[in-house]
């Protein structure tokens, strides 16, 4: 979803080696599964460590703590997304605004659904940041908001690039904020809180005939 992520403050080192990135894949692969399985709270990281069959010791020469796993996790669901944006958007580049945000918002939605880890993950990186971070994007969400005001540009040349971007933040923000909403919801309320999301962004880009 939208928040900023450090590299630096995630892991205490990055992998180089392709043996050592492997580990650090499989320690991030068995975490998200213990905070699927009991949640944040009850997963330590010599538990994560032993299910992972490596020394504490190992882990530790990633990830300084726990909160370090859950931001290396959700850094990771960005990245997904922001891979999921990219064909997406190359492959929409010229539909109609509707069918553009209909396939989007299925596309996120989709992958929030398919990935059991993606709530659990990110909902207890929300609890853990500040008001500061919440304000922010994380690094791919920033890069989705270039490319889509750029898009936004591209389809009506009457909007400055402040105008663009102004509207591509909206965007982003409000399509996130009310899309982790509907995850709160039963599937029905579910269901239609993503109906009105996809017709409220709509509406929006078309009024400035997008």
């Amino acid at each position: 979803m939208t928040k900023e992520l450090h590299k630096a403050s995630t892991m205490r080192r990055q992998p180089k080696q392709a043996r050592s990135q492997e580990r650090v894949h499989h320690i991030l692969d068995v975490a998200e599964q213990l905070f699927i399985e009991f949640g944040y709270e009850q997963t330590t990281t010599r538990a994560i460590a032993t299910r992972a069959a490596i020394p504490v010791g190992s882990l530790y020469q990633f990830f300084p703590h726990k909160e370090a796993l859950v931001r290396a996790l959700a850094n990771r669901y960005f990245e997904q997304e922001y891979q999921i944006f990219v064909q997406l958007h190359t492959e929409l580049a010229k539909a109609d605004i509707a069918t553009y945000v209909e396939r989007m918002v299925n596309a996120f939605e989709d992958f929030a659904q398919q990935n059991p880890g993606y709530r659990a993950v990110l909902g207890q990186l929300i609890d853990l940041m500040t008001l500061t971070d919440a304000s922010k994007f994380n690094e791919y969400d920033q890069q989705i908001l270039v490319e889509l005001a750029d898009f936004f540009s591209r389809r009506n040349p009457q909007l400055d690039a402040t105008q663009s971007r102004l509207i591509a933040t909206t965007v982003v923000k409000v399509s996130n904020e009310l899309l982790w909403l509907s995850f709160t919801r039963e599937p029905l309320e579910r269901k239609q809180l993503v109906k009105e999301t996809k017709t409220l962004i709509t509406a929006y880009l078309q009024t400035y005939q997008i």
